[in-house]
């Protein structure tokens, strides 16, 4: 095993004000009726009040599937899933519209779904204040519009806009109701690195205020400058990796590749009952021929070795 995949676990919880994000347990099936397909496997994660934290995982990793959960837009088959104190499993249809309308905000990949093509960028953003209890609503949306750097497209339409633009204007719209959790799917996917760098930027400063965000990506260079990335496999937690010190305060450095350096320390991550994923390459270049794996426990570390 890799020396930089340790397994770590606490024993100890955050208190409950300080966590925004709680998943235990969690699992997700999808029934056809031929199939039936486990999205998630039992995912465990905590998500602290103030953090900016990345999902990773290849695609049927259930990455999505745990984001649009977390949304208010897919129920849990098993376990339990809490945000904000609020317990989605447990939720009427009502109490989900208006969980959907204060508690969380979503930036899709998919620019279409941000926005409404008939209205101007201002009038997007106002639309969900209209949903909600904000004051002084054209104040609140051009204070958003500056945020993102868009002022002076404030009467522009859909079509008028970039890719890029139209990216940043659904984050204004994201943040119309000052959700106490900002989700955002690939939110870089479809914009050239100097706008992917630029968005990152708008999520830095707003978690520097405090806002907690969820990303969702597969943008290297991004989720490098993170500083905590988890990776889903199979529907279950497999490692965390966090941003080393000296690459702490320095996400805005034009003069680092973020693509190739290692900014981040990696550790694999043991659910509830102690079980870890081992990365597939490291059975590969084992040479397993069947399940079976020596374990032992050697000057302070955890060997496992071919049989």
């Amino acid at each position: 095993m890799a020396e930089n995949n340790t397994g770590t676990i606490s024993d100890k919880q955050p208190e409950n004000n300080e966590v925004m994000v709680q998943a235990d347990g969690l699992v997700k099936i999808y029934k056809t009726k031929e199939t039936e397909v486990l999205a998630l496997q039992g995912l465990d994660l905590t998500v602290n009040r103030g953090e900016l934290t990345a999902l990773i995982g290849n695609s049927g990793s259930g990455k999505s599937t745990f984001l649009n959960m977390i949304g208010g837009l897919d129920r849990p088959s098993a376990g339990s899933l809490k945000v904000d104190g609020k317990n989605l499993f447990t939720m009427t249809e009502k109490e989900l519209v208006l969980y959907k309308r204060d508690t969380v905000g979503f930036v899709w990949q998919n620019n279409g779904r941000n926005m409404l093509p008939y209205l101007t960028a201002i009038e997007n953003i106002m639309l969900p204040m209209n949903l909600g209890n904000v004051k002084n609503k054209k104040d609140k949306a051009y204070e958003l519009l500056d945020m993102v750097g868009l002022s002076a497209k404030k009467h522009s339409k859909m079509n008028m806009l970039s890719g890029g633009e139209q990216q940043r204007i659904a984050i204004a719209i994201a943040l119309a109701n000052s959700p106490k959790l900002l989700l955002a799917d690939e939110p870089t996917g479809s914009v050239d690195s100097k706008t992917a760098d630029y968005i990152f930027d708008i999520f830095t400063e707003l978690n520097k205020k405090g806002q907690t965000i969820l990303i969702v990506t597969h943008d290297t260079a991004l989720s490098k400058k993170v500083k905590r990335v988890v990776a889903i496999r199979d529907g279950k937690i497999s490692s965390e990796r966090v941003l080393k010190e000296q690459y702490a305060d320095r996400v805005r450095e034009s003069s680092i590749d973020w693509r190739s350096e290692d900014t981040q320390d990696e550790y694999a991550v043991l659910d509830k009952a102690n079980r870890l994923q081992i990365p597939s390459e490291f059975i590969d270049e084992m040479g397993l021929s069947d399940n079976k794996v020596r374990i032992e426990y050697k000057d302070d570390k955890i060997l496992i070795s071919k049989p």
